[in-house]
C-alpha cells in the first residue's frame, strides 16, 4: 500500500483479504499476491494470518491461566488468580447448568474455547489499519488481525465439535443406539411396516439437522464478527471524506468499539453454550 493511492472500494477489498499461502496457477509454492491469485490457489491453501493469531492467542491463553494456577494462594488471591477463577467459576456454572451427564473433558473444553474465541473476537477492537501496516513494513501485501472473521477458522472449531458430538454419539449408545437415533425419530410407529416406510424420512431429517449444527456454529460467529469487521472498515473509509464525516467517524468509532465489546463476548458464549448443548444431546439415550 506504499506510496499507492487506494479508492474506497480497494480499501475495503484489501483490508478483506488474508494473507494466503498455497500453489499458484504456475505450480509454484508462495504467497498470493491478490485476492484472484488466493482464489486461484483453491482449497490447499493457507491463511498464514488467521493460523498464526490462532496459535499465539491459544498460547497466550494456555501461558496465562498456567502462570496464575501456579501461582494460586488459598489467602486473599490477588486480582489475576481473581479474575481467572471467576471464569472458571462462570464457566462450570454454564456446563453444570446445560450439561446433564458425567464427562470431564467437557468444562475444560469449554472454557477453552469461551476464552479462545473471545481473545480472537476481540482482536477487532485493534485499529483496521494495523494489520495491514504491519504487514507493510514486513513486505507482505496483506494481513487480518481478526482470525474469526475467517471461515475457514470457524468451521475448524465447528467441525472439531462435531466430532466430539459422533464421537460420543457413537460411544455412549453405540452403533446400533446412534443408527436408531438418526432413523426412528421424530416419526415414529408402533408396527413394523410404518417404521420401514418412515425410515428414509427420518433418516434425512435427522441427517440434515446433525449436519446444520456445524455449519450453523461456524457461520453464526463468521457472520457476526465478519460483519463488524465490515463497519469498522466503513468507518475507517469515512475519516478521508473530510472534517466533518471524520469527526462524525469518531464518534460512530467509539459507540460500535463500545457495543462491539458486548457483541464479541456474547458471540464467544453462544459458541461455548452450543458447544455444551450438543454434547449433551450426544451423551443422552432416546428411548
Amino acid at each position: 500500500m506504499s506510496g499507492e493511492t487506494l479508492t474506497s472500494s480497494e480499501y475495503i477489498t484489501h483490508h478483506l483479504q488474508n494473507l494466503t499461502f498455497g500453489r499458484g496457477a504456475d505450480g509454484a509454492w508462495g504467497l498470493a499476491h491478490s485476492a484472484q491469485e488466493a482464489r486461484d490457489m483453491g482449497f490447499w491453501s493457507f491463511n498464514l494470518d488467521s493460523l498464526g493469531i490462532s496459535v499465539l492467542l491459544g498460547l497466550l491463553f494456555l501461558l496465562l491461566f498456567r502462570w496464575v494456577a501456579k501461582r494460586a494462594t488459598a489467602g486473599i488471591p490477588g486480582g489475576a488468580q481473581n479474575f481467572v477463577e471467576w471464569i472458571v467459576e462462570f464457566i462450570d456454572g454454564a456446563v453444570k447448568g446445560s450439561f446433564t451427564s458425567r464427562n470431564p473433558l467437557v468444562a475444560p473444553l469449554a472454557l477453552t474455547i469461551f476464552v479462545w474465541v473471545f481473545l480472537m473476537n476481540l482482536m477487532d477492537l485493534f485499529a483496521i489499519d494495523h494489520g495491514p501496516k504491519l504487514a507493510e513494513s514486513a513486505g507482505l501485501h496483506f494481513f487480518k488481525l481478526v482470525p474469526s472473521t475467517d471461515p475457514n477458522v470457524t468451521f475448524g472449531l465447528a467441525l472439531s465439535v462435531f466430532a466430539l458430538v459422533l464421537f460420543y454419539s457413537v460411544k455412549v449408545k453405540g452403533i446400533g443406539g446412534f443408527l436408531a437415533e438418526l432413523t426412528l425419530q421424530p416419526f415414529q410407529a408402533k408396527s413394523l411396516a410404518m417404521k420401514i416406510v418412515f425410515l428414509p424420512v427420518n433418516l434425512f431429517l435427522e441427517t440434515v439437522n446433525l449436519v446444520a449444527k456445524p455449519i450453523s456454529l461456524s457461520l453464526r460467529l463468521f457472520g457476526n464478527m465478519y460483519a463488524g469487521e465490515m463497519i469498522f472498515i466503513l468507518i475507517a473509509v469515512m475519516y478521508g471524506a473530510g472534517l466533518v464525516l471524520g469527526s462524525f467517524a469518531g464518534l460512530l468509532h467509539l459507540g460500535w468499539a463500545i457495543f462491539h465489546i458486548l457483541i464479541i463476548t456474547l458471540q464467544a458464549f453462544i459458541f461455548m453454550t452450543l458447544t455444551i448443548v450438543y454434547l449433551d444431546m450426544a451423551h443422552a439415550e432416546h428411548h
